[in-house]
């Protein structure tokens, strides 16, 4: 929600997906009250309520997506993120409660892709670093790299380079091939196969999340 970012909810007092629906919006709504008590600059639209169905094209959930939990849960939270976004970073805490409280019994999965803006210069290197964490360490290193990206972060492009390395070495990474990887600019590809696959979606501002209900 960097940019404009409309998030719309369906919900219902009786719906199983109430509680889940529920934490994302607000966690939603507590970013954007943040975020503009700060003074801090941005454009945000939050809108509740009941909207219609919407046709999105979205790639569809794979093994090789960037997921915690169950594949086959009955919901799925996709998630296009940027590694400097202020609002993506407040949203990381609240989609981590969200697995910590429904994801371990199935109910919820989260899927992280990545979706640099423009006017975040650092973010598709740092993304490169998450995807060099993913190469070296498989998806539980990926996690937990950007995990500590965002918490130590100050977002809106002001990461120093050097704590991608020092991250790398933090979660347990040979910093050698990590910096290997990064300086080679391998892992670039996914970064932009990664953008057209948001910008198929619709996205246009970050955090943009499509919830999948059995698989629709």
């Amino acid at each position: 929600m960097d940019e404009n970012n409309v998030v719309t909810s369906h919900n219902s007092a009786t719906s199983p997906y109430a509680i889940p629906f529920a934490i994302v919006i607000a966690g939603l709504a507590i970013s954007a009250a943040v975020y503009f008590g700060n003074n801090n600059k941005g454009v945000a639209a939050l809108q509740q309520g009941t909207a219609a169905p919407q046709a999105i094209n979205l790639d569809p959930v794979v093994s090789t997506d960037h997921i915690i939990g169950n594949l086959n849960a009955k919901i799925i939270i996709v998630e296009y993120s940027d590694l400097e976004c202020p609002f993506c970073q407040m949203f990381h805490k609240t989609m981590n409660q969200i697995m910590n409280e429904y994801g371990k019994d199935g109910q919820v999965a989260w899927v992280y892709r990545h979706f640099p803006l423009p006017m975040h210069t650092k973010s598709p290197k740092e993304s490169e670093a998450a995807e060099c964490a993913n190469k070296l360490g498989g998806n539980t290193k990926f996690w937990e790299f950007v995990n500590r990206i965002f918490d130590v972060g100050s977002m809106n492009n002001s990461l120093d380079p050097a704590e991608l390395s020092k991250t790398a070495g933090v979660i347990g990474l040979d910093v050698s091939a990590f910096d290997a990887c990064l300086s080679g600019g391998t892992m670039k590809s996914i970064i932009d196969a990664s953008l057209v696959s948001g910008q198929k979606a619709g996205v246009q501002g970050t955090p943009h999340s499509i919830v999948l209900v059995n698989n629709k």
